[in-house]
């Protein structure tokens, strides 16, 4: 077993709930490390559902084109471990994780942790030990309680769309799951909202004025749109005329427009130029990406085209969806979902979106312990009205499709799950780098 692996076994028998949300086990690992979290660069903190990750990684490449030392702290990772920490532009080595790990575990000395708790820590330490301009973070689950929301002051926050997810933990309706999301709001610092329904905004407004933090709102402090193929983003220092994202959907404009909007409200100065660099050179991997090269396309239909998205819940699949209907309406081809789900996702919300979209679905097994098999996959795809049929994996899943004879090529998405994503990336021989 790597070494790597090897304390990450270990420190999975600390806890005995994976998920358990809390400050207090933190502060205490901070402390006995002596407060790490305090000697950080200056930090961009991120919560929401549907789009942090794509926002953090705009913002990166924005900060990178403009010659910047950018530190990354993202989850989940698809393949490896190490995706969560991307040190000044590149993953941390196994061996300084190892050693940024044992660290912690010292540290701790055997007190209940839970692993993401101890990573974030580790990130910390690590953080910390290596000098950079910004420190992008991303919120684990939630807000108020996630391990991250240790910082006192960020130079901003960003809360990207919420919508309805994890609500055996967060809360079971909207509002609740946005209390907790908006609780990474500081007081005098500011927060750059993305686009959210009547009911979320109105919550982080109230939260945002008791805690005495500044906004900026998308279509009230600023907005972005598509206009003839370009993104054009406009506040109160004027408008921009920009190339549009290199990440495909119209989603990624509005992310791509949170982004700009945090660096500015950060006060991160960042030119023209290196924006328009870093949308047309952002990578992401597992959000509306095409494969075309590795293992599994071969599996496919000649000329078919193979996307990967590990969009999960109702919301993400209404803008890949949205994608999809994009890319019929420019190229038609028949739709074929690849498709793997946990059970504590909600299926009927996510599916309900392809219906009328999807030609067929092909349902696969999540390898996880809350993974939904695949008939219990294929049956809710039956009953949205989508025809659908069960396989072994996405490698039996390609070639399932291929036996279908579907004329002209098809579109070929697999999706429902960033663990699925992970997976089909390391069958690939793709993994994130």
């Amino acid at each position: 077993m790597p070494p790597v692996d090897a304390i990450l076994a270990r420190l999975l028998a600390l806890h005995p709930r994976r998920i358990d949300l809390s400050l207090e086990r933190v502060w205490r690992l901070l402390a006995a490390l002596g407060d790490p979290q305090r000697r950080l660069p200056p930090v961009v903190h991120v919560a929401g559902t549907n789009g942090k990750g794509s926002t953090i990684a705009f913002m990166r490449a924005m900060l990178e084109a403009a010659g910047a030392r950018v530190h990354v702290y993202t989850s989940p990772n698809l393949v490896r471990v190490n995706e969560r920490f991307r040190l000044a532009g590149k993953l941390v080595s196994d061996a300084e994780l190892v050693e940024v790990l044992a660290d912690c575990e010292r540290a701790n000395a055997g007190a209940p942790a839970t692993v993401f708790e101890i990573e974030t820590a580790a990130a910390f330490l690590l953080y910390a030990r290596h000098a950079a301009d910004v420190l992008l973070l991303e919120v684990g689950l939630g807000g108020r309680l996630d391990a991250t929301n240790v910082i006192d002051a960020p130079l901003a926050s960003v809360i990207t769309p919420i919508s309805l997810d994890h609500r055996e933990y967060l809360g079971d309706t909207l509002e609740k799951i946005t209390a907790e999301k908006a609780a990474i709001l500081k007081r005098g610092m500011p927060a750059v909202i993305g686009r959210q329904g009547e009911g979320a905004l109105s919550v982080i407004m109230r939260h945002a004025e008791a805690v005495g933090a500044p906004l900026l709102v998308l279509g009230q402090d600023w907005t972005v749109g598509e206009e003839r193929g370009r993104l054009v983003f406009q506040d109160r220092d004027g408008l921009v005329d920009l190339p549009a994202p290199r990440l495909y959907g119209r989603h990624q404009f509005d992310n791509a427009g949170t982004a700009i909007a945090a660096l500015r409200a950060a006060g991160l100065t960042v030119p023209v130029g290196a924006i328009e660099r870093g949308l047309t050179s952002v990578d992401w991997p597992a959000r509306m990406q095409r494969l075309t090269g590795g293992l599994l396309a071969p599996l496919a239909p000649t000329d078919s085209e193979l996307w990967l998205d590990g969009g999960h819940n109702a919301d993400g699949g209404r803008v890949i969806a949205a994608a999809m209907a994009d890319l019929e309406e420019r190229v038609p081809r028949p739709l074929v979902l690849v498709v793997g789900m946990l059970a504590t996702k909600d299926i009927a919300g996510f599916l309900a979106n392809f219906a009328g979209l999807a030609r067929r679905l092909i349902a696969v097994p999540m390898h996880q312990d809350k993974g939904l098999p695949a008939q219990a996959v294929a049956n809710a795809a039956r009953a949205a009205g989508i025809p659908a049929d069960c396989s072994d994996g996405v490698e039996a899943a390609l070639r399932g499709v291929a036996a279908l004879n579907l004329t002209p090529a098809p579109r070929i998405l697999v999706t429902g799950s960033l663990y699925l994503a992970g997976e089909t990336l390391a069958a690939n021989g793709t993994p994130p780098a």
